[in-house]
């Protein structure tokens, strides 16, 4: 379930005047940034933008854009974006850092449907005038190239039809290639990134039962490189996307000087969809609420934009 707390019925043309307002004069007025948009669903938020264009001839995502600055900046302008150029725009963020983010474009292949990677990969060929594979090809090297080319690439079957046989032969075939370490055997890759997240996860299944062990745990070993670590990334947004995104939060949470990107990833991509359901399972594995951990660990506006997406105000 949804975090974010929206009004059934506003004035997009008040809204927009409000936002013009609170870029106007000496100082923004940050707050009242954070009290519209902090409670617009998608679909009003983009109301709002036409609006505000329309009555103002500017862009509101660029006015945002120079009025605002750090890690608020960042999670207002990646809030107002539409969803898919929004991941869009993630995805060319972590394939831009000096180490590329694998997990964020794991994330984007293994849990959105095959129609919302499709969108994204629109979003990102527009922006970038490149695709989203040239772009993974060129920062990305070797096995770990190979599986996530294949898993961007790849327009998987959406529903939840299971073969059990092949979930058992390809289960043995997984166990064979992990105990050989023969991490990069091309069936790993060739099942991974192609089989359906329901077929994926009878398969999965079907591994625990017959070798007593998930496969999670067989991926990581002392010494997993990049790759081990990609693959048990690929197993955990496929089988259990709630459980991945709170670990990936209290991670973020819990390093020094916090992971704002990871965090800010999470919440603002997660708001409108499962973000309740993650903040439970968060509570269960560390025994504070997601919006205490987030308010002790952030400060100023950009803590209240989260807490407000959170669906608790400062």
């Amino acid at each position: 379930m949804a975090t974010l707390v929206a009004p059934d019925h506003l004035s997009v043309v008040e809204d927009a005047e409000a936002l013009r307002k609170a870029c106007q004069g000496w100082g923004t007025d940050e707050k009242a940034i954070i009290k519209v948009l902090g409670h617009r669903n998608a679909s009003q938020r983009k109301q709002i933008r036409e609006s505000y264009e329309q009555l103002f001839e500017e862009d509101l995502v660029k006015r945002l854009e120079s009025e605002l600055s750090g890690d608020f900046e960042k999670a207002v302008y990646r809030w107002v974006l539409e969803p898919e150029d929004r991941d869009a725009v993630l995805a060319n963020v972590a394939l831009r850092k000096s180490e590329t983010d694998f997990k964020a474009i794991i994330e984007l292949s293994c849990i959105l449907s095959p129609e919302e990677l499709l969108g994204v990969k629109r979003a990102y060929q527009n922006r970038n005038k490149h695709s989203l594979e040239e772009d993974v090809a060129a920062r990305t090297t070797g096995d770990l190239q190979k599986a996530c080319i294949s898993y961007t690439f790849t327009y998987r079957y959406n529903g939840e039809e299971v073969n059990a046989r092949l979930a058992s032969s390809e289960a043995d075939i997984l166990h064979e290639a992990i105990k050989d370490k023969a991490f990069n055997n091309e069936e790993v890759i060739r099942i991974l990134s192609t089989r359906s997240k329901a077929q994926l996860n009878a398969t999965f299944n079907h591994y625990r039962d017959v070798n007593k062990t998930s496969i999670t745990k067989d991926l990581l070993g002392e010494s997993a490189n990049d790759f081990q670590k990609a693959l048990h990334t690929t197993v955990r947004c496929t089988n259990d996307p709630l459980k991945y995104y709170a670990k990936l939060l209290c991670d973020g949470i819990k390093r020094f000087g916090t992971d704002e990107d990871s965090v800010t990833r999470v919440i603002v991509t997660r708001a409108e969809k499962d973000l309740k359901d993650i903040k439970e399972v968060y509570y269960k594995k560390n025994s504070i609420s997601l919006d205490d951990a987030v308010a002790k660990e952030t400060s100023g506006d950009y803590k209240a934009f989260l807490l407000a997406l959170l669906g608790k105000e400062d």
